[in-house]
């Protein structure tokens, strides 16, 4: 997972390797006079491109719900002035966009995950690899319970299910069960606490072949639950379609298959346009289409930015178009 790559010194200035780079802005074709979206900032790698390709003459919004992360972005965007940033959930980009005046946009971009300046940070309670405090939280002041709470008063049955759908972790009884065990004795307060006690419920055979530490799934699903991160992608894919204008772009970066197969769902049903059941002989549910899918497959890193950036590997981008005025009508049934 993972946004940016800090370079030496983890600095503002340092150098920020944002995925999928050159894709991103083949997609979003930033223009000058143009308006965009980066709902998940970070450390203001894309955003930053975005407005150099545009020559400094777009405007551009920038969410993040960390605000060490915005604070970075807001000194390595300070030279453009067309840049505005906000620290929001992307989900409420709306609000962003009346705040400044906006009634459109010609581009949208979210990427997807946790940024290694969040990964590398033991304090912030990402990582299984430091101990730290079991927060995971991406903005503390989101009102949001951190993952300590989560871990030591759920049941059973609700950690077991957040396992195994969220971090697809096909030991998630056994990990929850040794969970709930664990809790009753002393409750988790750390990160090591935690991975220690789910490297444990792996059988030994597995642990010894496993190509990764046994807690990586655990983490991540407990991750995605704290900060609702699928309920978060879901809520911006229902909103942003009208708020992009005819011609504009959408440009979704996931490192989760769940994700990827959120953003495959919306982006073919605003295709398709009516929903109606396929035998039914008129449209009665009045849905048109909307976008026009770019991207039939998703787009993954090539092997020259894996290596360069193996937190990358898992990344898939999936871009769509706002269909024209006079396009609409396409996808409804006679």
């Amino acid at each position: 997972m993972g946004r940016e790559r800090i370079g030496e010194g983890g600095a503002a200035g340092a150098l920020h390797v944002p995925v999928l780079l050159r894709e991103v802005l083949h997609f979003l074709a930033p223009r000058p006079g143009g308006r965009y979206l980066d709902g998940t900032v970070g450390l203001g790698g894309h955003s930053m491109a975005l407005l150099e390709a545009a020559g400094g003459q777009a405007e551009l919004i920038g969410l993040d719900r960390d605000p060490e992360a915005l604070a970075r972005a807001r000194e390595r965007l300070s030279s453009f002035p067309g840049a505005r940033l906000a620290n929001l959930r992307y989900s409420r980009f709306a609000d962003a966009l009346a705040d400044a005046g906006w009634d459109g946009l010609d581009g949208a971009l979210l990427d997807l995950g946790v940024s290694s300046l969040q990964l590398d940070d033991a304090e912030r309670g990402f990582s299984f690899l430091a101990d730290g405090p079991l927060d995971m939280r991406m903005g503390a002041s989101d009102g949001v319970a951190p993952a300590s709470s989560l871990v030591n008063r759920t049941s059973f049955e609700r950690l077991r299910e957040l396992i195994g759908r969220l971090g697809e972790e096909p030991l998630c009884g056994r990990i929850a069960r040794f969970i709930v065990n664990e809790r009753e004795k002393q409750p988790f307060e750390t990160t090591r606490q935690l991975a220690e006690c789910v490297e444990r419920a792996y059988p030994a055979k597995m642990r010894a072949t496993a190509r990764r530490h046994p807690a990586t799934r655990t983490f991540q699903a407990l991750r995605m639950a704290v900060n609702q991160e699928l309920e978060e992608l879901e809520s911006f894919l229902s909103d942003i379609v009208a708020h992009i204008r005819p011609g504009g772009r959408i440009a979704v970066i996931s490192f989760h298959s769940l994700e990827d197969r959120l953003v495959k769902r919306a982006f073919r049903d605003e295709e398709k346009g009516c929903q109606c059941p396929p035998r039914q002989p008129v449209c009665t549910c009045g849905r048109v289409a909307r976008l026009k899918v770019l991207t039939k497959k998703p787009v993954s890193p090539g092997e020259d930015e894996c290596q360069d950036n193996p937190r990358a590997r898992s990344a898939k981008l999936r871009a769509a178009e706002r269909l024209a005025a006079e396009d609409l009508s396409r996808g409804a049934r006679p």
